[in-house]
């Protein structure tokens, strides 16, 4: 099975510079945020309304529900909004207070402010990725290395799996990035 690449730190700086360098560009980076730091899905953070990432005050949440209509598997699920994600969701309710007055409206909207699809968030995933160089490189990267980085950093399998989301180990399993360099440091472990 084909696996969204995972972007190295160049890869990562070069795709900021990008969404530096166009129009909506915090939109942009919240849309990357939230799919890096959250490990939210295209259709997931398509679905996402004003009301469910900011409070009356226009302060991000710290814990994102997501209604079942709103989720892949129709069910309802909770994500967890930390540190990197909240400030650059803070930076999105500055750059477009109109838009927080509007808690059922799209967090991501277009140049004619309406709101995104998952397909329009899987295109503008492939367009920034493009702009930036990067090839194999997918709306699901995100994910992806939300998923991997979790993994790397120790965090036990089962925490992972909840906070991906996933009904199944295995698939969680799928989403971790193994390669040589990972296999000699953990042998190197031993001893």
């Amino acid at each position: 099975m084909k696996q969204a690449k995972l972007l190295n730190d160049a890869e990562q700086k070069r795709l900021a510079a990008v969404i530096d360098s166009l129009r909506h560009s915090t939109r942009n980076h919240t849309a990357v945020a939230l799919s890096f730091c959250a490990g939210l899905r295209a259709c997931e953070i398509a679905a996402l309304r004003i009301g469910d990432v900011f409070d009356g005050d226009g302060k991000a949440r710290d814990t994102i529900y997501l209604a079942a209509a709103q989720t892949k598997g129709n069910d309802t699920a909770t994500v967890l909004v930390n540190k990197k994600l909240r400030a650059q969701l803070q930076r999105y309710a500055a750059a477009y207070p109109k838009q927080l007055a509007k808690p059922n409206g799209s967090l991501l909207f277009s140049g004619k402010g309406a709101g995104f699809t998952a397909q329009t968030v899987v295109n503008l995933f492939a367009r920034l990725y493009a702009l930036a160089g990067i090839y194999g490189a997918s709306s699901h990267s995100g994910r992806r290395q939300f998923v991997t980085e979790l993994a790397d950093k120790g965090v036990n399998a089962r925490v992972v799996q909840a906070l991906a989301r996933h009904k199944h180990l295995s698939t969680t399993q799928r989403y971790i990035d193994i390669n040589d360099s990972k296999l000699r440091k953990a042998v190197e472990l031993i001893g």
